[in-house]
């Protein structure tokens, strides 16, 4: 084949394709990409994942065009500890929604970051899936989703539970400060997850939030815990393994090299976390991922889970405040517009504290990792069960419930706007012009990519929750 016929046949090709047929996007600033280990990272994402690159000069905001243009599924933000600060977060959930004109996430997204360019490049560079067997805790989260583990109390001291393999979970006696037993949950028992709540800021985790208790600190990019008497115990725990500091303020927030999140990406093995990048104080957005990822063990990736709270957080806010659906959050902590309380919102007992808590939660989340890699808890039973179908554009969606009346309540409630999250079932392409046919009282939301469905409540018995649209494929 002769290079000019090659050449005009690929200018063919490119003008042929889809504006969604890339599935995975890189965004990364001109500057870091010119750093050759830095470029590095880039490089090992493009070919995992056969990825696009778009590179922006002074904001991440200018790659919306080409994003919009792109539409992909998953989108990495390469971006130096000096980059991935408060506001860059913030700016990602923005620019994340705007692909489209509706106002949920348009994409799964992660920053990709670390210490340095190395700690990056592990992460980057992963692609083993994880199947979460043990969990380590520092607050109470239900064992009985998972082969072991343990958790200990931040707000009672001495109170802990453990889960052997094959067991039911047992509560137990702890010690009177922990940090020695959760270091070693870490760095001898190589926990697949780790969650935390409590005091936090970005250089530390206070390990009892309502007595006295050790902290977690870190030095040069590592990890380590610190007891009530001074001693020191080091944490290297390599293994992968993904980090959920639901309850605690900052710990998403990197403020430069020294910040916790990079040390538990670097000697804590930490492959995918969420944090956040502010005090927290309403909880929405963090707490609500063990909804989606622990009670419902198995149903969805980590990344998905994380996702799936962040959509039913907006839902909540189109439901109950539309008006703060195009609003931020100032810097004095309060809401660019005022907060109108609907009718709808106050038939649901929600107040102005509501709209500014799930405004305050909406863009402070940070969620760092790859987020096409795959961690997810081992398959447990289900309190419902739901399957998606599709047959020449007529989709059928169906929920049974499992456990009678209460299949749809939370498992645990320890945490902060635990529970009524909504059922969401992810489509495996896009599509678009959606028409309810079936099921419309149950007041779904049906956007290019998924599905939701408002949460039920008391479950009927022997009733089927079942929504048929018909769509269009996105050309």
């Amino acid at each position: 084949m002769k290079p000019i016929f090659l050449s005009v046949l690929l200018v063919v090709l490119a003008l042929a394709m889809p504006a969604w047929a890339s599935d995975y996007a890189v965004v990364v600033s001109q500057s870091t990409r010119a750093k050759a280990d830095w470029n590095q990272v880039v490089s090992a994402l493009v070919e995992k994942h056969h990825a696009s690159v778009v590179t922006f000069d002074r904001s991440v905001d200018e790659a919306l065009p080409e994003l919009r243009r792109q539409f992909p599924r998953f989108v990495a933000f390469v971006a130096t500890p000096a980059e991935a600060g408060r506001d860059f977060v913030a700016r990602v959930h923005r620019l994340t929604r705007r692909f489209d004109d509706d106002p949920y996430t348009d994409c799964f997204w992660g920053i990709v970051t670390g210490y340095d360019a190395a700690a990056a490049l592990r992460i980057a560079r992963l692609s083993e899936p994880l199947t979460i067997h043990k969990a380590a805790s520092g607050t109470e989260i239900p064992l009985a989703n998972f082969e072991s583990g343990t958790w200990f109390s931040e707000v009672q001291k001495n109170r802990m539970e453990r889960k052997e393999p094959g067991k039911q979970p047992v509560a137990m006696k702890g010690p009177d400060d922990t940090t020695k037993a959760i270091a070693e949950l870490l760095s001898d028992y190589h926990a697949d997850l780790f969650v935390t709540s409590g005091h936090a800021t970005e250089h530390d985790w206070q390990i009892g939030y309502s007595y006295r208790n050790g902290s977690f600190r870190c030095e040069q990019g590592q990890l380590f815990g610190r007891d009530a008497a001074g001693a020191r115990f080091p944490i290297a725990s390599p293994n992968p393994k993904v980090f959920l500091p639901i309850g605690n303020c900052l710990m998403g927030h990197v403020d430069g090299p020294d910040a916790m999140a990079l040390a538990y990406m670097n000697s804590g093995g930490v492959s995918q976390m969420l944090g956040y990048t502010v005090t927290t104080w309403y909880g929405y957005a963090g707490w609500g991922c063990l909804d989606y990822f622990i009670e419902q063990p198995g149903r969805y990736t980590f990344t998905e889970a994380v996702f799936a709270n962040e959509h039913a957080l907006i839902h909540r806010l189109a439901t109950y405040f539309p008006d703060l659906l195009a609003a931020e959050i100032t810097e004095s902590g309060r809401a660019s517009t005022n907060i109108v309380v609907s009718a709808k919102a106050k038939a649901a007992g929600l107040t102005q504290q509501d709209g500014l808590g799930l405004l305050y939660d909406r863009d402070t989340l940070a969620f760092y990792g790859d987020p096409a890699w795959e961690a997810r808890l081992a398959p447990m039973p289900l309190a419902w069960n739901q399957t998606l179908s599709e047959t020449n554009a007529l989709w059928t969606f169906t929920v049974r419930a499992n456990l009678g009346a209460g299949s749809f309540e939370a498992v645990n409630r320890n945490g902060s706007q635990r529970g009524g999250r909504p059922i969401l079932q992810y489509l495996p392409r896009r599509i678009q012009a959606a028409q309810v046919i079936e099921g419309a009282d149950l007041d779904p939301v049906i956007t290019d990519d998924f599905i939701l469905v408002p949460n039920p409540g008391q479950s009927q018995p022997g009733r089927v929750y079942r929504v048929v649209f018909r769509a269009d494929p996105v050309r």
